[in-house]
């Protein structure tokens, strides 16, 4: 498991290599996600494979978690890695931290049969946390990790979102067309 002090170190060093070359923290990061079987997805991200797919109550394979599920713990990872290295930068000892995030959604508006929104209509999460530090600093972290949490400013804040289509014919179509 990574110490408080590695984890400080590698904090500090990014920050200050940022602030020295602020162009090294601008990118684009890509993952790509392609169909397998029926509702099976492979999502692949540098060396990471994964799958993603919905219950067969919803008529898919149940070969991997379903988007909801990685969603909350997108976020839930994220605030609870912020609290972890927020809390070695500051040098508060946290010996545990559990994050449970809950989503109410409606499943009308997924399904068509209503204006409800199709998403999550309310996200809430709670913070678990076991420290021998007072409670001031141990709020100060959560405080200054949750400002800097880029997955919770994600869900907070409404970002630009483009759509490129790249519509092709698919080999097996147009070998049926050239039999004709």
């Amino acid at each position: 498991m990574t110490d408080g002090i590695t984890i400080k170190k590698a904090y500090e060093r990014i920050q200050t290599l940022v602030k020295k070359k602020p162009e090294i923290g601008k990118k684009t990061v890509s993952t790509i996600v392609r169909c397998k079987e029926g509702t099976t997805c492979e999502v692949v991200h540098k060396d990471w494979t994964f799958k993603v797919d919905i219950g067969e109550s919803e008529g898919g394979n149940n070969a991997g978690p379903g988007p909801g599920l990685l969603q909350r713990g997108a976020l839930g990872g994220c605030l609870a890695i912020g609290y972890v290295q927020m809390a070695a930068v500051q040098d508060v000892p946290i010996d545990h931290i559990e994050v449970e995030v809950e989503a109410d959604t409606d499943l009308q508006g997924r399904f068509n049969i209503n204006n409800s929104p199709p998403g999550s209509l309310q996200i809430t999460y709670s913070i678990k946390i076991e420290s021998p530090a007072k409670k001031q600093e141990v709020q100060k972290v959560i405080e200054e990790a949750d400002r800097l949490s880029p997955v919770l400013d994600d869900f907070r804040r409404a970002i630009p979102i483009k759509r490129n289509l790249n519509i092709q014919k698919s080999k097996q179509k147009k070998m049926e067309e050239a039999d004709q």
